[in-house]
């Protein structure tokens, strides 16, 4: 597309999107001294702050401490039985919402320098933007526009009235029966704290574990864990039709060779999210899409239009709030600096959790990644039923895997499975972007008691796997003739 650059532009940059990727992306312009028009069609905060990472957590801990109440027996208290309003907690859920707002809101941004406008954009050109019938030259345009819910081909299942982890959170009647479609990170943080609380929760999924991007051994310990707590699994199946009555919704499912079928209040979909590329002109300017609707980007984050630059779940490869975090600087200094300085996106060291009870926190290769690389590695576990506060807090089931290069100290990759993974996972994250050995991991003083004792406890294991007995035969020897 042969377009004649302006002769001056109104803006530095141009952002499109107000959610975690677009926000930082804006805040780091204003800051550096770029003029940036951030523009966002609904609700700044994104999906993160309304749909996402702060609704699920807040029913999280509301369902948490239900669960705690319910157990009490195991630390010398009473079992209590928990009385509530559903629609108390989802109040809750939307007062931390309007808590955190104020940080991601348009006063916010305008007080920093950014010109925020709602509205829907649509590029123009590579250079231009449209909104709210204005058009905006810009030096260069940063496309952060999220993701929305996949929704499966279901017969009946769009009839049925069935919600997405966009619409769940106007529920304000626990549903006596739901059924979760998807067992990734979603299904599984959902369908706990809905149990939790009290309904009779089905997830099903086609895959033939639970948490499939993680080791094996953790798929195995969730899916018991959760289980335990009544969670009913459905895997290895497809759902091959929803029916829907004024009663319930009934879903059909075939596992194998076996039909059954399953009578619910609620569907919920959690399979995953898509790119939300489409009605922003993105084609008809030549910027190349991938066959799932995300914006291909090069390792500096630039679109087959040079002036174009995309980020967080409209590039699709992780859709993180602190993945698009990190994009967002990686583009905005590509962006307003390029050709004097220019950085490529790293995700060596991305690390992410499921926030399921116990966590599921990992960072860098599984062991099976680091075989299909070719690496020769060693794995070291140390299990947290050997550590005091886990065991304390009657908290003990879970364990911290460390992948190492073999013949190295040097992490490649870490997983954790306890109640705090989420908090643990970070010092292997930071051990792996600056090259910290186990052993200087291990000869690190951290508090007794601590979750974190974990961690230094796997170094030391692995170092007990790997001492040099050449030199404690010869220090045995040694002490021998001491004595």
């Amino acid at each position: 597309m042969n377009i004649k650059k302006p002769r001056s532009y109104d803006t530095n940059l141009v952002v499109i999107g107000g959610g975690s990727g677009g926000l930082v992306s804006a805040y780091i312009a204003a800051t550096v001294k770029a003029k940036v028009t951030l523009i966002e069609k609904h609700r700044m905060g994104g999906d993160c702050l309304n749909t996402g990472c702060i609704p699920s957590k807040s029913l999280l801990r509301s369902a948490k401490i239900a669960h705690y109440a319910r157990r009490a027996s195991i630390y010398g208290l009473r079992d209590t039985p928990i009385e509530f309003e559903f629609n108390q907690i989802m109040d809750r859920v939307q007062s931390v919402i309007r808590r955190i707002e104020p940080v991601d809101s348009v006063e916010r941004y305008t007080s920093v320098g950014v010109n925020c406008e709602i509205g829907e954009a649509k590029l123009t050109s590579p250079f231009s933007v449209e909104v709210n019938g204005k058009s905006i030259t810009t030096r260069k345009i940063i496309i952060a526009s999220g993701a929305q819910p996949v929704v499966p081909c279901i017969p009946g299942l769009e009839a049925s009235g069935y919600l997405t982890t966009e619409t769940l959170w106007d529920m304000r009647e626990l549903p006596r029966r739901v059924a979760l479609i998807g067992a990734g990170p979603v299904g599984c943080e959902i369908g706990q704290a809905l149990c939790r609380l009290g309904s009779e929760v089905h997830i099903f999924d086609i895959a033939p574990r639970i948490l499939e991007k993680e080791e094996p051994e953790v798929s195995d310990l969730m899916l018991n864990h959760l289980s335990s707590e009544g969670i009913r699994f459905h895997l290895g199946g497809e759902i091959t039709q929803v029916e829907s009555t004024r009663s319930c919704k009934t879903l059909h499912s075939t596992i194998e060779t076996t039909s059954q079928r399953f009578e619910v209040d609620e569907v919920i979909v959690a399979v995953g999210r898509k790119p939300t590329t489409e009605n922003l002109g993105l084609e008809d300017i030549g910027v190349e899409l991938a066959s799932d609707g995300s914006i291909k980007v090069d390792r500096f984050l630039r679109s087959s239009i040079k002036s174009i630059y995309a980020i967080g779940d409209a590039i699709a490869p992780f859709q993180l709030t602190h993945a698009a975090s990190h994009e967002a600087w990686h583009a905005t200094v590509n962006a307003l600096f390029t050709p004097f300085k220019r950085f490529k996106v790293d995700y060596s060291v991305l690390p992410w959790c499921t926030f399921t009870d116990p966590e599921v926190a990992r960072v860098g290769l599984t062991v099976a990644e680091s075989r299909n690389r070719g690496i020769a590695i060693e794995q070291t576990v140390y299990q947290l039923n050997d550590l005091d506060r886990a065991i304390t807090e009657s908290e003990d089931e879970g364990f911290v895997s460390i992948v190492t290069k073999r013949g190295s100290d040097q992490v490649i990759g870490a997983t954790i499975v306890a109640h705090h993974a989420g908090e643990m996972i970070g010092e292997f994250a930071l051990a792996m972007k600056h090259n910290i050995g186990l052993k200087k991991v291990m000869a690190l003083v951290h508090v007794y008691p601590t979750w974190l004792e974990a961690n230094k406890y796997t170094a030391g294991e692995w170092r007990r796997n790997n001492a040099p007995t050449r030199l404690l035969a010869f220090a045995e020897h040694f002490h021998r003739w001491r004595r």
